[in-house]
């Protein structure tokens, strides 16, 4: 069955809406044959990533830069998935009090070394989620997931 794996690190109200959204749009009853597979960042494997056909990645703006859940996620499934992931689909999802520029960046620099695929813009946010964010999110998440079933 296709996978689509939600890595989140969802500390915040804020970023928790956002990864719910994420996670009903992947939910979508036409995608149905997808499973959805959410982890927490500090605890998702290598063996989660493999076993995806797509990623969301789902993370707060931290003092300019990603989550260190997130970071260390990647520190973890680097080198053990980098041949294996080449031209994986993902998508990002970034929750910023004032700015999320630096966590969008880092996120990007790690994922082009992976060399994962972006699928659609980051859907990046500041300050409270709008209904427009929540939509985004949704499409964010059903994008992906329809990736993945069509891998």
């Amino acid at each position: 069955m296709p996978t689509l794996l939600i890595v989140h690190h969802t500390v915040s109200p804020a970023t928790h809406t956002m990864f719910e959204a994420i996670r009903d749009g992947a939910s979508d009853p036409s995608l149905h044959a997808v499973r959805i597979v959410a982890r927490a960042a500090l605890e998702a494997t290598t063996s989660d990533v493999l076993a995806a056909d797509a990623l969301v990645l789902c993370t707060p703006a931290n003092l300019g830069y990603m989550s260190g859940a997130l970071k260390h996620f990647f520190d973890q499934i680097y080198y053990p998935c980098l041949d294996a992931t080449r031209g994986r689909p993902f998508g990002l999802a970034v929750h910023g009090n004032e700015d999320a520029a630096g966590a969008t960046h880092g996120v990007e620099v790690i994922t082009t070394g992976l060399r994962w695929r972006i699928a659609l813009l980051p859907v990046v946010v500041t300050g409270a989620p709008s209904a427009a964010d929540i939509e985004a999110c949704g499409n964010l998440g059903a994008t992906l997931a329809a990736l993945a079933l069509a891998s």
